[in-house]
């Protein structure tokens, strides 16, 4: 698609291109294809900031809200690389794209950068060089953008050294610096087809109040930037600014604290050739994201869409009980409870230490099992009763389910922490539940949780023996017969070989329920890692259907 030829001279028009940003909800492959074919009004659809090499970007937390639609972050260009990202875009080009497709590119070299706008320039409508980010390593983002003779000395390389390129080129700039339209100025003039404005502003600090430590995890001592509601006048006064400057031809791409068709609109006026919305979405439900962006772009009243609340807010809690079972599972009871929903989670965190989802395993009180596997989760090992710590949520949705006579109910690892916020919803329909739950090696007293399994059903814990998911092996014909459905809690391979046994046996796969529990950095449909099929576990809960996970070709 010829970008140029749409977008030039749309902000004398009138015309309002909406547009995703780098780094906010189409940021996976899933994603992308997503917002191609389910959201028509989105004219623009922009990547995240691809890299040379994969880069795993800060460690959570990656995000926070000081207040209701104002954010700080600090992702750090998490990114899969070239040859990963080129692989998923080229797939995309061969299945056929509707809307723009906008390449965002991130480096700390011209010879980096050259090397991914020439692999890039094939499937992109437009490249954008993210000389722009506040909280990426030393010598990326905002370092190249805030000296106008750095970022024309990158362009000018660029430029000649790919004179062939096809795709427009455009320069997205920090406010960070005295005068924003003088280096827009400048990178056109080197070569530079537009720019995108603006990037989030700072870095700043983010404290959580209640403990006084700083919230982002990163090596800048929590600082990140700011996007939202809070840096809309920045990136309108920016956007001015820089079209007087540049004049008409050049492209604008205009974001920054978009979230109604006023602001969209006033953005236009300001000289945005296309508008993106970024962290708005996050206070949009996913199955609403293109009513919300239609209501925008027919100039229409959007503020139902929009979550009232703060999802990032902590609430302290004391350990009021530790209970370690062998040396890498404990259960951490809390004061205080919750009204958590099979397919609902929190995030727990420790000022310092980082922050991690879990599920719920019992409401009241609250009650999380753990299980040690790495940085944050052995800092939560080493925590004791009397001692504080902080979540955030819920996230999620209650899972939707078909009501029947029967369940059975399996759990692998710490699945069986979801277990009991199933059997309680199940209890209540009536549901008679087999509840059995897989162990490494039987516990020489009760198991953990047993006594609120029991509480629900036939319980029982089965021993691998060697034999990894034996507990799968135990599903029999009679245990799925009649009006049944099943339940699996646990690691890919077991969930995936239990739905693959009841298919076997004549469970229909629409009765079949597995938890996908996917890695998620945010928990409000922000970083889109926990993409599964299309959907956002973090919005939309995480139950699926056996059949829908084979339907969108899932991976467990």
């Amino acid at each position: 698609m010829d970008a140029r030829s749409v977008l030039r001279g749309s902000h004398r028009r009138g015309e309002l291109h909406l547009a995703t940003v780098s780094g906010v909800a189409s940021t996976k492959k899933e994603l992308i294809r997503l917002f191609d074919r389910n959201i028509p009004s989105i004219d623009i659809i922009t990547t995240k900031s691809f890299q040379v090499v994969p880069t795993p970007g800060n460690r959570e937390p990656v995000v926070c809200s000081p207040s209701t639609g104002d954010f700080g972050n600090s992702v750090g260009l998490r990114n899969p690389g070239m040859e990963t990202a080129l692989k998923e875009l080229k797939e995309l080009r061969g299945e056929g794209l509707r809307a723009i497709l906008n390449v965002s590119l991130a480096a700390n070299n011209t010879d980096d950068f050259i090397t991914l706008v020439r692999a890039f320039d094939s499937v992109a409508d437009m490249l954008e060089l993210n000389f722009s980010c506040p909280h990426a390593a030393s010598g990326f983002g905002a370092s190249i953008g805030t000296d106008k003779d750095t970022a024309v000395a990158y362009v000018k390389a660029i430029v000649s050294a790919y004179p062939e390129r096809k795709a427009p080129l455009i320069v997205k700039l920090s406010p960070n610096v005295p005068d924003i339209a003088a280096i827009a100025d400048a990178v056109i003039k080197a070569g530079a087809d537009g720019v995108a404005a603006i990037n989030t502003v700072g870095p700043n600090l983010y404290i959580e109040p209640h403990s006084g430590a700083p919230i982002l995890n990163n090596n800048l001592g929590g600082r990140g930037g700011a996007s939202g509601e809070w840096v809309k006048e920045d990136a309108i006064r920016a956007i001015r600014a820089i079209r007087e400057r540049i004049g008409d031809e050049p492209l604008i791409l205009g974001m920054g604290g978009v979230s109604s068709a006023e602001d969209a609109r006033r953005m236009v006026d300001a000289g945005a050739d296309s508008v993106g919305i970024g962290s708005a979405l996050s206070r949009v439900h996913p199955q609403r994201w293109e009513a919300y962006l239609h209501a925008i772009k027919a100039g229409e009243d959007s503020s139902a869409y929009l979550s009232k609340t703060n999802a990032l807010e902590y609430t302290p809690h004391r350990i009021v009980k530790k209970e370690l079972f062998e040396s890498d599972v404990v259960v951490l009871t809390l004061d205080g409870k919750t009204n958590a929903e099979p397919g609902e989670f929190c995030f727990i965190w420790i000022p310092g230490k980082g922050e991690k989802p879990f599920s719920v395993a019992v409401n009241a009180p609250l009650t999380f099992l753990i299980k040690k596997r790495g940085a944050f989760t052995s800092a939560l090992f080493e925590l004791s009763e009397g001692d504080t710590l902080y979540t955030r949520g819920l996230y999620g949705s209650p899972m939707v389910y078909e009501k029947t006579r029967h369940a059975v109910l399996i759990g692998g690892g710490t699945g069986a922490a979801v277990l009991p916020l199933i059997a309680e919803r199940l209890s209540k329909d009536g549901t008679e539940m087999d509840i059995r739950v897989g162990v490494v090696e039987l516990a020489s007293g009760k198991e953990p949780l047993e006594d609120e399994l029991a509480s629900y059903g036939d319980f029982r814990a089965i021993a691998d023996d060697g034999q990894p998911g034996r507990v799968v092996d135990t599903l029999s014909a009679d245990d799925l017969s009649g009006d049944t459905a099943l339940y699996v809690v646990g690691p890919g391979k077991l969930m995936e070989r239990a739905a693959r046994k009841a298919e076997s046996l004549g469970l229909p796969d629409d009765r079949i329920y597995l938890s996908m529990e996917k890695n998620t950095m945010c928990g409000i449909g922000m970083c889109g890692e926990c993409v599964c099929g299309g959907h956002l576990p973090c919005k939309e809960g995480t139950f699926f259907t056996w059949k829908m996970l084979k339907e969108n070709d899932v991976a467990l």
